[in-house]
C-alpha cells in the first residue's frame, strides 16, 4: 500500500514511521524544507519521542519512507492520505482553519479515484462532512463516498509515547458513508498493531463509530471529560484549603469506590489538547455550562497558586520568585498552553520579580519564550509549575534563602525542605 502522511510533526512523523514499519511505502509531506531534509536523512527533527530515532532510520534505510514538500504530487501517488495538520483556536475557541484549508486544497489537487482520505487532527463536530468533503470534491472533481473515501479518525496518543499508545487504545473511525467507513477500518487494521492484555479494552482494535460526526465528538468528549474532571478536583482542592483537609487523601478514598474516578488538582492544565478541545466543543455547543465552568476553574488556578504564595509570604512587591518548570508537563519539552505563562504574568502583576528554570530548557531558550531565566540569583520563594522528576530530589540546600515553596504539582519531598514553609494545593 502507498500512504501519504500530510504534516510530519510530533504526531504525523511517528504515524508515518509506524505505517512504514508494517511494510507499506510512505511519503511524508510537509511545508518545511528543513523537516523534509532531516527526515530524508533519517534524522528526527524534534526530541523526546521514544523509539522514533531508531525506527525512522530503519524505515528510511529500507526505502519505505521518504519526505517531500510537494503534497499534491505525494497524494497523486498514494492509495491513502492521512492528514495531521495542526488546527489552532484562539482564546475563545474559534478555530483557525488556515493551515488545514491549504493542505486540503493541495490534497484535492492530487486526489485520484479510489483514494481514502483520513483526517486525524481534532475537529469541531461536522467539519469532515461539511468543510473537507466539499473542498475535496471541488478541488478534485470527484465525489466523496463514490469516487473517493473520506473518514475522520482522531489521534489518541500523547507525545513521548506515541508508539505505545497506538498499540494500547482502540482506533476510532467514522466515515461520511458506509463505504468510506469500511475502507477506513481496513486501512487501520493493516497499519496498526494492538496490545491484548486483561487491563485493556475487550475490543481493542479498530472501532467503526458509525459516522464522521460520532468520531469527531468522541475525541472532543474524552478530552473535555478530563478537563471537566480536573476542574472539579481543583474546586474540591480549593474548598479543602479552607477547612484544613488534605484533598489527596479524600480523592484516594473516593476512588476506591468503582464509580468514582476523580483526577488530581494542580496549578495548571496545559498542552495542545486538554485546554484547547473543551473550547472547541463549546464552539459547537455554547450552552454547555458545565464545560465552560470547568474551563474557567482550571484557567484560574495559576492565579490561585500565587494567592497561596502571597498568603504564606506576605506582600509580593519586590519579592524574587523562582518558577520551576516551563514545560506544560514533566518530562516533555513543550510549552503549549503551559501554566508557566499565566503564573509569571500574575507574579509580575503583583510586583514580584519572577525567574524561570527548567531542566529541559537552556537560559537562551527560556528568554526566547519571554520567560526570565534563572541564572543563580537568590530567591525568597519557589513555585513548582511542572512535575519534572528532577524536582523530587530538589531541596532547601539547593536554594539557600528560600522561605516558601508553593508546590503546584505535589512533586517535591517535604523532608528535603526543613525550615521552609511548603504549601500544596488542596492541603
Amino acid at each position: 500500500m502507498k500512504v501519504c502522511v500530510v504534516a510530519l510533526g510530533k504526531i504525523g512523523l511517528p504515524l508515518a514511521v509506524q505505517f512504514a514499519g508494517k511494510g507499506h511505502h510512505v511519503v511524508g509531506a510537509d511545508v518545511s524544507e528543513r523537516v523534509v531534509q532531516l527526515v530524508n536523512d533519517g534524522t528526527v527533527p524534534f526530541p523526546g519521542e521514544a523509539d522514533l530515532d531508531v525506527k525512522l532510520k530503519e524505515a528510511v534505510a529500507a526505502g519505505l519512507l521518504t519526505a517531500t514538500t510537494d503534497t499534491t504530487a505525494a497524494v497523486a501517488e498514494s492509495d491513502t492520505v492521512v492528514v495531521v495538520v495542526p488546527l489552532f483556536v484562539d482564546g475563545e475557541g474559534v478555530p483557525d482553519f488556515g493551515w488545514m484549508d491549504d493542505a486540503t486544497r493541495a490534497i484535492a489537487a492530487g486526489l485520484r479515484p479510489g483514494t481514502l482520505v483520513s483526517y486525524e487532527t481534532t475537529l469541531p463536530v461536522g467539519t469532515t462532512r461539511t468543510r473537507w468533503a466539499p473542498m475535496l470534491e471541488q478541488g478534485s472533481g470527484l465525489t466523496a463516498g463514490t469516487d473517493f473515501f473520506l473518514v475522520f479518525s482522531p489521534e489518541r496518543v500523547l507525545t513521548g509515547r506515541v508508539f505505545a499508545d497506538l498499540r494500547r487504545y482502540p482506533k476510532l473511525v467514522g466515515g461520511v458513508d458506509e463505504a468510506s467507513a469500511r475502507r477506513g477500518v481496513a486501512f487501520y487494521e493493516a497499519v496498526l498493531d494492538f496490545d491484548e492484555r486483561p487491563d485493556l479494552p475487550r475490543r481493542n482494535g479498530v472501532w467503526d463509530l458509525g459516522s464522521a460526526e460520532a468520531s469527531e465528538l468522541a475525541k472532543l468528549a474524552e478530552t473535555t471529560y478530563r478537563d471537566t474532571n480536573i476542574g472539579l478536583a481543583n474546586q474540591f482542592a480549593r474548598f479543602a484549603d479552607t477547612v484544613g483537609v488534605d484533598i489527596t487523601k479524600v480523592i484516594e478514598a473516593c476512588n476506591t469506590q468503582p464509580y468514582s474516578h476523580i483526577h488530581q488538582p494542580g496549578i495548571a492544565v496545559g498542552g495542545h489538547c486538554i485546554p484547547v478541545y473543551p473550547r472547541m466543543y463549546l464552539w459547537n455547543d455554547p450552552a454547555a455550562t458545565v464545560v465552560r465552568a470547568a474551563r474557567e476553574a482550571n484557567a484560574a488556578m495559576p492565579t490561585y497558586a500565587v494567592d497561596l504564595l502571597a498568603a504564606a509570604i506576605g506582600e509580593l512587591d519586590g519579592v524574587d520568585v523562582l518558577v520551576l518548570g516551563a514545560a506544560y508537563r514533566g518530562g516533555v519539552k513543550e510549552t503549549a498552553f503551559s501554566g508557566v505563562f499565566p503564573t509569571v504574568a500574575e507574579l509580575r502583576r503583583r510586583g514580584a520579580n519572577p525567574y524561570v528554570s527548567d531542566p529541559m530548557y537552556t537560559a537562551d531558550e527560556l528568554a526566547a519564550l519571554d520567560l526570565p531565566p534563572h541564572r543563580g540569583e537568590p530567591v525568597r520563594a519557589v513555585v513548582v509549575q511542572a512535575d519534572h522528576a528532577e524536582y523530587r530530589s530538589l531541596g532547601a540546600a539547593d536554594l539557600p534563602g528560600v522561605q516558601v515553596v508553593v508546590d503546584g504539582r505535589r512533586v517535591t519531598d517535604p523532608a528535603r525542605w526543613p525550615g521552609v514553609r511548603r504549601v500544596v494545593i488542596g492541603g
